[in-house]
């Protein structure tokens, strides 16, 4: 991974907290994925030995992530989230055409001790999520998801019970993006195998609404990282 500073990666900072663009392929916390290797949460002690996050994103799902400062920050947002009153918006490239206008799916996650999710009505605990259509290609969407829960995995296994899983998430039924099935007269170097536009599934979480101390509204969008535009990018150059 190419080497940068915690400061490379803020987008906004006040006296309470620090809005970052995380990377892919870079844990919010030390885990069992980050064990011994730098993650956001070591990166923002370094910067300020107090720094807490207050929620967490995938370690492929990059997007705008918030830091606070203090621990009466870190509360005041926790608060925010348990009462869901932060607004949290991702963009989703999906597999196939899909036409959604605010569909709602509300079904309940079970986490199983595997690191995956099922739904499960008997066990999973509440998990709502809303889905908007941006822009349809040739054989993928890209989708506006709007969670009101926070439960692990949620859009992802919610994209896939509306047979719209995410591209290049295999775990849950996603396909990786092909250039060869989207680009016509494609042709592959003899003995090659095609690697994909885009090396994890598509996720992004291109938003997030929340108030400080002061009641004041904080309003941020995270721009998309090189795969994510990459991709963008050839899906809308074949589109036709």
């Amino acid at each position: 991974m190419k080497n940068f500073t915690f400061k490379d990666l803020i987008l906004y900072e006040d006296t309470d907290y620090i809005l970052v663009n995380k990377p892919p392929f870079f844990s919010t916390l030390d885990d069992r994925q980050s064990f011994g290797k730098q993650n956001i949460i070591s990166l923002a002690r370094e910067y300020l030995p107090a720094a807490q996050v207050a929620h967490r994103l995938d370690r492929e799902t990059s997007g705008v992530l918030a830091i606070a400062k203090h621990p009466e920050a870190y509360r005041h947002l926790s608060i925010q989230f348990q009462n869901r009153k932060v607004e949290k918006i991702y963009h989703a490239l999906v597999d196939g055409l899909k036409e959604f206008d605010q569909v709602l799916v509300d079904k309940p996650i079970y986490a199983l001790n595997t690191g995956i999710v099922k739904i499960d009505f008997e066990k999973g605990k509440p998990a709502q999520t809303y889905f908007k259509t941006l822009e349809i290609f040739k054989k993928h969407s890209l989708i506006e998801c709007r969670p009101i829960t926070g439960r692990t995995h949620q859009i992802r296994i919610h994209l896939a019970v509306l047979q719209a899983s995410i591209t290049g998430d295999e775990q849950y039924g996603g396909k990786p993006l092909l250039l060869s099935e989207i680009k016509k007269k494609f042709n592959l170097k003899k003995d090659t195998d095609e690697i994909p536009v885009m090396p994890r599934f598509a996720l992004h979480a291109f938003k997030l609404t929340f108030k400080n101390q002061q009641e004041e509204e904080i309003s941020l969008e995270a721009p998309y990282p090189k795969d994510f535009k990459a991709a963008l990018n050839q899906l809308q150059k074949h589109k036709d």
